[in-house]
């Protein structure tokens, strides 16, 4: 039967990658975001590779309003429905010292809103028997460092959150995939500083669609960040905050 995926976030460059292998696949994709119009095109592109459903809807992770009418739209598809989360906002640390206030904005982007959204969704998914979420993290939630550690704090509490849902939907028989990207080529990251190894989001978006068929848990991508990120976690606390990295 088909799966149908609500992709949240859908104008990302990571959520348009990965919904072209889901249409390429034959999956249905429902493209959630701000700008509906604009996500109207991939939908159409959607269409053309092979999807069995290619939609748009409005998602605002700021305005809870926004929720309900996903969800409904999700119980009237048939057979399985499952979830990708690409939501996120990442202002400059220098940005958030200037102006605490952006702090809000920060967590409900990045955690609070898909997870709230989520919380209205997994029902359904249990109740058919599963599905998968792909919760998109980031590296910077492993360990909190001078550059973006309110972002990190935020994309750490999602990340927990994701470990605490995968616990609930694997006993419906559904699966959660947390991704921890490094640098990609979005547009989050454009003209930020000191990127290195930057991932093209097509490589990001194949290495999620091998995690969700084979069941991982978590998942790096590129691999090659994990052992990165082994390394920085291993740093003693005394070493690590004289660091500026």
């Amino acid at each position: 039967m088909t799966e149908t995926w609500i992709i949240l976030g859908a104008s990302s460059s990571m959520a348009r990658a990965f919904a072209r292998k889901l249409a390429e696949r034959g999956d249905g994709v429902i493209l959630a975001g701000r700008d509906t119009a604009d996500l109207e095109r991939d939908a159409a592109d959607a269409r053309v590779r092979g999807a069995a459903l290619a939609e748009t809807i409005r998602f605002d992770a700021r305005d809870a309003a926004s929720f309900g009418p996903i969800v409904a739209r999700m119980a009237a598809c048939e057979g399985p429905v499952s979830a990708a989360v690409f939501v996120g906002s990442m202002p400059s640390q220098t940005e958030i010292d200037a102006d605490p206030a952006l702090i809000d904005a920060v967590v409900i982007d990045n955690f609070t809103g898909p997870a709230r959204l989520l919380q209205m969704l997994v029902p359904l998914m249990e109740a058919r028997g599963g599905g998968t979420v792909v919760g998109v993290g980031s590296v910077a939630g492993d360990r909190g460092r001078i550059g973006n550690y309110v972002y990190g704090a935020a994309k750490a509490g999602f990340a927990t959150y994701l470990s605490g849902l995968r616990n609930r939907l694997t006993r419906a028989g559904g699966h959660v995939v947390t991704v921890k990207p490094g640098f990609t080529d979005t547009a989050m990251t454009w003209g930020i500083e000191g990127m290195f190894l930057v991932a093209p989001p097509d490589k990001v978006a194949a290495d999620i669609l091998k995690a969700v068929e084979k069941k991982r848990n978590v998942i790096y991508t590129p691999i090659f960040w994990l052992a990165i990120m082994s390394i920085i976690r291993a740093i003693p606390e005394p070493i690590f905050k004289k660091l500026s990295i």
